[in-house]
């Protein structure tokens, strides 16, 4: 996904959302990252969980929510990247334009990518309410499930 499908959605004149950089960023040196999780009342309430990654914020809306305890699998809707700066947006987006609705910061902190392939992605949460290891998995066309992986016992 590209940043220029978050820009094509958006009118930046009437809506407080970032309009982000005009060239990704640079991926940091240190193998941590930043991840939102912002909570969205739009047409119907959902998660936006969001990485920093590949110098953008890789997004998915999650219409249950993360699951904060493992066991629980939750779809996770791929949808277009996002500009680093959208990490501290909260506000409202006005009425008639694509999103309408509340946003509000639920989660945020850093993460360790532990693995990256094409289809799926590990990485540890060290966030306020998420923390421990977690796994997005690719499904099929725009879906994922996202879950939390036991603790490994000794």
């Amino acid at each position: 996904m590209s940043i220029k499908r978050y820009r094509a959605k958006r009118d930046f004149e009437k809506t407080p959302e970032p309009k982000g950089w005009d060239v990704a960023g640079a991926q940091k040196a240190s193998k941590e990252r930043i991840f939102v999780v912002q909570k969205h009342q739009a047409s119907h309430l959902h998660y936006d969980f969001r990485l920093e990654l590949d110098g953008v914020l890789k997004s998915w809306a999650v219409p249950k929510g993360p699951p904060e305890s493992p066991g629980i699998k939750r779809l996770a809707i791929h949808v277009e990247d996002h500009p680093i700066e959208y990490a501290e947006f909260e506000g409202e987006i006005p009425a008639g334009f694509y999103g309408a609705g509340k946003v509000g910061i639920w989660d945020r902190g850093s993460y360790v990518l532990l693995w990256r392939k094409v289809d799926m992605l590990k990485f540890e949460l060290k966030g306020k309410r998420l923390k421990g290891n977690y796994m997005l998995v690719h499904s099929r066309e725009n879906q994922w499930l996202l879950f939390k992986l036991k603790e490994a016992t000794d």
